[in-house]
């Protein structure tokens, strides 16, 4: 009993998934529907939704399967919706898991072992001519910085996107303008705000605000292009003037053949006259007042005329002795806090 050929279309291009209600449209009689199931050659991944094959699901077909279960109007959106845009790189172990599907806040949907979230929006939010249906990449990296818990989530979720070239900082305004509820609207503008003149990371943004603008460093560009032993670089932060380059590491660990190449391209930006200093995680997050007594000291070896300010009255840079107190700034430089008392 073969398929039509409307049915094996369908199922070709759903990754060999299709609901009860599109086979029957195609011309797939219940009878044949009953009786390959009963035979195993398809299997039922939710009510009313099959896979056309047997052997493993693959994760496009649970994602295929769970946009058909709940219905008309459906999209994958949040974390789900950032897997298939390239926002997130995380493997899933299993297949069926984590699955966000945003539904039309008019029907209220179960799926088991699926995250459903409502929206009245989800139709002007669903980008078009893409299969299976999923949130635009605005409006999915608008959706994660609604259900994040720190600065470093909303800011991270907007440098990713555009660091990756996903999208521009244009692009999420008009999204974030477009939406009129919106939890901390004035953080994402602040991060859309850096990602736009280049900062590609959390510490990134955390360096622009935390050690160069907080203490009255000069300004820098960011992800400059350079040319160094005639083959094109970028550096994270630049201070042109001064020949200076900033790189920027938050990773935790670092392969060999990182930290060859990394020297190796320090070696070779300081034979182009260009000085680099490298900062990690700790430097900018733990002690940007010290970072910025340092990168003050170096700029002024190359020129720079200008002197360190300090942050607050506890600021080393102010000459004062004794234990520093770290106090976090409010808005921009509380960035590890959980950013919870202005939620509603």
């Amino acid at each position: 009993m073969d398929l039509t050929e409307s049915a094996r279309e369908l199922t070709e291009w759903q990754s060999g998934v299709a609901s009860r209600q599109q086979l029957l449209d195609a011309g797939v009689t219940q009878k044949v529907i009953a009786a390959r199931l009963a035979r195993g050659r398809w299997q039922q991944l939710y009510r009313g939704v099959y896979a056309t094959f047997t052997g493993p699901v693959p994760r496009e077909a649970w994602l295929w399967a769970a946009v058909l279960r709940a219905g008309p109007g459906a999209a994958l959106s949040y974390w789900t919706a950032a897997e298939l845009h390239g926002l997130t790189d995380a493997p899933q172990d299993d297949p069926a898991s984590g699955i966000h599907v945003t539904v039309p806040a008019t029907r209220r949907v179960r799926v088991p072992g699926v995250v459903i979230h409502m929206s009245g929006r989800v139709g002007a939010a669903t980008q078009p001519n893409r299969e299976p249906p999923r949130t635009t990449i605005e409006e999915t990296v608008l959706d994660l910085t609604q259900v994040a818990r720190t600065f470093d989530q909303v800011c991270g979720w907007i440098t990713r996107a555009c660091a990756r070239r996903l999208t521009t900082a244009e692009k999420l305004r008009t999204a974030l303008a477009a939406r009129k509820k919106l939890v901390f609207r004035e953080e994402i503008a602040d991060s859309l705000a850096a990602a736009g003149v280049g900062v590609h990371s959390v510490l990134e943004y955390r360096y622009l605000t935390d050690v160069e603008r907080a203490h009255g460093l000069p300004p820098s560009l960011h992800q400059v292009r350079v040319v160094l032993d005639g083959k094109n670089a970028y550096r994270d932060v630049y201070y042109a003037e001064f020949r200076v380059a900033v790189e920027l590491d938050g990773r935790f660990a670092h392969p060999d053949e990182d930290r060859a190449r990394d020297h190796h391209r320090d070696v070779v930006a300081s034979a182009e006259g260009i000085l680099t200093c490298r900062y990690v995680w700790e430097d900018v997050n733990q002690n940007p007042c010290d970072t910025a007594i340092l990168q003050a000291r170096v700029l002024r070896q190359r020129g720079w005329q200008g002197s360190p300010v300090p942050c607050g009255p506890d600021c080393p840079v102010s000459g004062r002795s004794g234990r520093v107190r770290r106090r976090r700034r409010r808005a921009v430089r509380g960035r590890g806090r959980r950013l919870s008392s202005s939620r509603g």
